[in-house]
């Protein structure tokens, strides 16, 4: 049970306080990514190189590399208009969320480097306060932790590769409460957590020193949740109490960028992301025995069919260095959703985002940098029909600021 929250909380995660991108990622998790709109991953000059792309750590300067960020995302509202009456429509609450992520990279030892990350890819929060919203999704809550570790090696000033283990942790809680059919109500409460693992590949090439090419891939995660679930209905005697669980993806990611720097002072990076969300194909909540009432088997022990499409996420970011103590940043992405029509629902008001950013490293001294970037999320309006939702979300999008400091030992 408790892992059927997980699961649907993930799916409401491309529009919660953790998450703003396509489903349920959260794709920038440093000053850097923020500011260049996620196009990070061929041009990392700093500390998260050891998370974005640990072949790229081959190329910094022979000395130990320190990143600490806050991380500050703000979801905007959603405004749902129903097409069959007013009094189904509803409005989400606005979400705050503070995020602190930090990189580490080693020195050089015999052409090897070692990175290490902590950072929070995933997750989703999504609340809805009136009577049809909150049926469904009165609170999804999903939260992602990832502890990585990855080393490098490169063989020339030309090539450079990389591997790397991550430890993820996630819990999860969700809330309904509302009419299932005609006078009758169900609730239910659940929470859990888990801890997976997954690896993560990278290569760099540098066919000239001002150009760099990059691949970087991102295994699939399985989260299973187990946990706790408090089930009731008004069509009864009805009631569970009991354990639940549910396996949600933290789906694979391929990233293919290249960077060129003209004149030695400005950086443009183009990258274009694979997210493998076709992995999400349904989600079903396992119980160690029957729920016994027919109303709570069909409320909540049926598999939900959710048919996610894989995803293309096309990225551009511009760094500008002015040689003056100042470094420059912009970018822009577009981001599709991988959420078809029919599985469109509160949980995941989903669609396609447009995503600009800005930001600027200011080198206090030789050794330390602060930096600061701004992101904001215009998500388009979506309608859809199907046994939910027949009508409109509007005013999705979202707020991140990130402010760092960087130390080179």
């Amino acid at each position: 049970m408790k892992k059927k929250i997980v699961l649907v909380a993930v799916a409401s995660l491309v529009v919660s306080g953790t998450a703003y991108g396509a489903g349920y990622r959260i794709p920038e998790q440093s000053v850097n990514s923020v500011a260049k709109a996620g196009a990070n991953i061929a041009y990392t000059p700093g500390a998260d190189a050891a998370y974005f792309n640990p072949a790229n750590m081959g190329w910094l300067e022979d000395r130990g590399y320190l990143e600490g960020n806050l991380e500050w995302i703000n979801l905007k509202s959603i405004t749902y208009s129903d097409n069959r009456t007013s009094l189904y429509d509803g409005k989400s609450e606005e979400e705050n969320f503070v995020l602190p992520t930090f990189f580490a990279v080693s020195p050089d030892y015999n052409n090897f480097r070692i990175g290490l990350s902590l950072t929070y890819p995933s997750g989703l929060s999504k609340q809805w306060p009136q009577l049809y919203p909150r049926t469904f999704a009165e609170e999804f809550t999903l939260k992602t932790y990832e502890l990585a570790t990855s080393a490098s090696y490169t063989f020339t000033d030309i090539f450079s590769v990389a591997a790397g283990v991550r430890a993820v942790y996630a819990d999860a809680k969700v809330r309904s409460a509302g009419q299932v059919a005609p006078g009758i109500t169900a609730s239910r409460y659940m929470d859990g957590d888990t801890w997976e693992w997954g690896y993560n590949l990278a290569l760099s090439a540098r066919p000239i020193k001002e150009m760099n090419l990059s691949a970087t891939y991102r295994s699939k995660v399985d989260l299973g949740l187990e946990g706790d679930a408090q089930l009731a209905t008004s069509a009864g005697p009805g009631a569970y109490n009991g354990p639940g669980a549910v396996s949600v993806p933290m789906p694979a990611v391929l990233a293919l960028a290249g960077s060129y720097t003209f004149a030695d002072q400005f950086t443009v990076e183009l990258e274009y992301d694979r997210v493998y969300w076709s992995e999400y194909d349904n989600l079903d909540f396992r119980y160690p025995v029957s729920l016994g009432n027919p109303i709570l088997i069909a409320a909540f022990d049926q598999p939900k069919i959710k048919n996610w499409d894989d995803s293309d996420t096309y990225r551009i970011g511009l760094t500008w260095d002015t040689k003056k103590s100042f470094i420059l940043m912009a970018g822009f992405a577009y981001d599709e959703t991988p959420v078809p029509d029919s599985s469109l629902g509160f949980d995941l008001p989903d669609s396609e985002s447009y995503l600009y950013s800005l930001g600027v490293r200011y080198q206090a001294t030789d050794q330390l940098e602060v930096g600061i970037g701004y992101l904001y999320v215009d998500k388009d309006d979506r309608s859809a029909e199907n046994s939910i939702v027949n009508g409109e979300f509007t005013g999705s999008g979202a707020h991140v600021a990130t402010i760092g400091v960087s130390y080179k030992l």
